[in-house]
């Protein structure tokens, strides 16, 4: 917000240097500069709430992102530039005010446009925050509001003198940019990680009274009694849950299970109270059932940190909508009734129709998408009231509702070094130092995350939370080991265990292609998948994986693997590739030829692959696929709240519903309190 008041500053005063233009030049340009401002500020504002929702399930859509970054960054600079350039005109053109001339006509208009850019800056309900960072920055957006709203009403109160009607016009479109903008900075203020870790934590725990406990113990044992402390733990209570029939008892219990979970996002832990009901509920759950409610949990989070949702979703914020849309409804009747069109200019009076109409239309969009979101239907099931009942909602309803991309980012390693791709304006990326990264996302592809999938990861750990002994969970600890007592390699880095099971994986998988009909089992494919989205992990998130030299070992394994493949004159066939590494005698351990300043291990996955291939086919794939759920696991659990939060508004990771997966079924770190208090009583005898 400092940033866009000082660079509207510096544009409102680099208006000087317009001197060495033509006159008609600088007439013109005065003359439309403000309705070019106000017209780009609107489009931002259209752009920004159809698009601002949507982020939370748009993973592939890169130029959509794009445009709604480049609308988020700029939608203030140009609400607060056109603030600035008509307070300035206003002050200029003081002087001359009580007039007649069409010019001051055009600044009594000019002026009513200034409470818009107040409605601009409050920003839609969709998009508050772009990123988490821009939570963190309330306290400028706060700064920002005292500004921008002490700039609008100076305007309001030059423009006062000699207006009968343009006043109370004024008042209204001022009163609802200011609620909007209040909402706006006190949405930012509840996302923030510090404010919403504050308002989490349970109030301060002593414990049972020790020292007057021991104060009586003491006391009876001088009287000369037998005295004993026995202990009385607490036992949990056993809550029957419901299960769900239905998308709105899902919405119901999803938004229950939230309340209680989303204290993971800001790394606080969960008590053996939260384990054990979660734990119930979920093991009763089939995988799509488990998916779909973490799916929701992950939608309220969205809503929680990146838009309105927490001011709005209330009953001070149902009112408040209503007096916005009241007083712009208000505006806009008394504007058409009051206002004598024919003494401003036209383009001047549709410019403000359109500011009205579409300020109005906004907001009927916004208590359309409010009507049809998850918090709306948990409320209807809470209450008890059907959803008919709303105006108009069930001719809207949409058969199905999108809370995230469900598919997978794949990133694959033999395609990287064998499939060149063309690059397009490669000396404009080299000049914009922005080659490695697009070399890096041009192999980037995607996966849709299948039911079979689901049910591989949600039924290993489903299995494992029956089985694991009561205490911190072993899985969230491991790297794939559990699947791994036939070897002895199991205890390696994190990022190298990835890199050698990708290779190994992709070697299986195209040998036993080219070996037998291209059909291949669920544990086959999906094991591939996971194998790129854990690369796809490595190479382009690697802040979301444990603390490694992943991208060093992708480099040198890359580089190992080009010079094999260039010197055998392979391109292009992953088959063939995949055979020919196979075929390479690797009876002498790499390090002990290769030493360990290369960090490549190509032909470690040779020798893993090599191992994997003489066991039978199912055992071998049934081998693979708990390998990469047991890694997908211990990636989730090693990954910060924040991070995952982060993910969220790039159309969510499979990373993150994992994770809370695992936390629903307790097989995290995160349930440091394995049981209550432990109440002392006195045995006296």
């Amino acid at each position: 917000m400092f940033l866009s008041a000082a660079s509207a500053l510096v544009y409102v005063q680099k208006r000087s240097l317009w001197v060495v233009f033509p006159d008609n030049v600088k007439q013109a340009w005065k003359k439309w500069e403000v309705r070019l401002l106000i017209l780009i500020s609107l489009i931002f504002q259209v752009v920004l709430i159809l698009l601002g929702h949507r982020r939370k399930y748009m993973a592939k859509r890169t130029s959509t992102r794009l445009l709604i970054w480049s609308a988020y960054l700029l939608a203030d600079w140009v609400a607060t530039v056109a603030l600035g350039v008509i307070s300035q005109d206003t002050l200029d053109d003081c002087k001359v005010k009580g007039s007649t001339t069409a010019d001051n006509l055009m600044d009594e208009l000019v002026s009513f446009w200034a409470p818009f850019l107040l409605l601009h800056l409050g920003g839609p309900d969709t998009i508050t925050a772009y990123a988490l960072e821009d939570n963190e920055l309330w306290l400028r957006h706060l700064v920002g509001l005292i500004i921008q709203t002490s700039l609008a009403f100076y305007i309001f109160l030059v423009a006062l003198p000699g207006s009968s009607w343009f006043p109370i016009l004024n008042a209204l479109i001022f009163c609802a940019g200011l609620v909007k903008y209040v909402e706006r900075t006190l949405a930012l203020r509840s996302a923030n990680i510090d404010h919403l870790r504050d308002s989490m934590l349970t109030p301060p725990d002593s414990g049972p009274n020790y020292a007057k406990f021991m104060e009586e113990f003491t006391l009876k044992k001088a009287e000369g009694f037998y005295v004993e402390a026995d202990e009385v733990k607490e036992i949990p209570i056993q809550i029957e849950p419901s299960y769900p029939k239905d998308e709105k008892k899902l919405i119901a219990e999803a938004h229950d299970r939230f309340q209680t979970f989303k204290r993971l996002f800001v790394d606080l832990i969960l008590s053996f109270q939260d384990r054990e009901s979660s734990q119930s509920y979920f093991k009763k759950l089939y995988p799509q059932q488990a998916f779909d409610v973490v799916e929701v949990e992950l939608g309220f989070a969205f809503d929680m940190f990146y838009t309105k949702v927490p001011i709005v979703y209330t009953v001070r914020g149902c009112i408040l909508r209503l007096i916005t849309f009241s007083c712009t409804s208000l505006a806009l009747i008394l504007f058409v009734i009051l206002c004598e069109k024919h003494k401003y200019h036209k383009v001047d009076v549709i410019l403000t129709y359109f500011l009205l109409v579409v300020a109005i239309l906004l907001e009927i969009y916004a208590v359309k998408i409010q009507i049809h979101s998850d918090w709306t239907d948990y409320w209807l099931q809470k209450n008890n009231i059907r959803r008919e009942s709303l105006i108009g909602a069930s001719d809207y309803r949409r058969p199905s509702k999108r809370r995230w991309s469900n598919s997978m980012a794949q990133y694959n390693l033999l395609s990287f070094c064998l499939e060149e791709k063309p690059v397009v304006c490669y000396k404009a990326q080299k000049l914009l130092h922005i080659d490695e990264f697009r070399e890096k996302h041009r192999y980037k592809t995607y996966e849709n995350v299948s039911l079979d999938l689901k049910v591989m990861i949600f039924d290993r750990f489903k299995k494992f939370a029956e089985t694991s002994e009561p205490g911190p969970p072993s899985l969230s600890t491991r790297r794939g080991s559990f699947a791994l007592e036939w070897t002895n390699k199991a205890e390696i880095e994190f990022d190298r265990s990835i890199l050698i099971w990708h290779i190994t994986t992709d070697i299986c998988y195209y040998s036993d292609r080219a070996e037998n009909s291209p059909d291949v089992s669920s544990n086959c494919r999906e094991s591939k998948h996971l194998s790129d989205y854990m690369l796809h992990l490595l190479v382009l998130h690697p802040f979301m994986l444990p603390i490694g030299i992943g991208l060093i070992r992708f480099r040198d394994t890359c580089a190992e693997a080009r010079e094999f493949f260039k010197d055998r004159r392979l391109e292009s066939d992953k088959a063939k590739a995949c055979m020919k590494l196979l075929q390479v005698n690797t009876e002498v351990s790499p390090a002990k030829v290769k030493g360990d300043r290369s960090k490549s291990v190509l032909f470690d996955a040779c020798r893993l692959a090599k191992k994997l291939q003489s066991k039978e086919k199912d055992r071998k794939w049934d081998i693979i696929s708990e390998v990469w759920v047991e890694m997908l696991a211990y990636a989730a659990t090693h990954c910060r709240g924040r991070n995952h939060a982060q993910q969220l508004r790039k159309g969510g990771e499979l990373l993150t519903h994992v994770w809370l997966l695992m936390a629903h079924l307790g097989i995290t770190e995160q349930f440091q309190i394995n049981q209550g208090h432990a109440r002392a009583k006195l045995i006296v005898k």
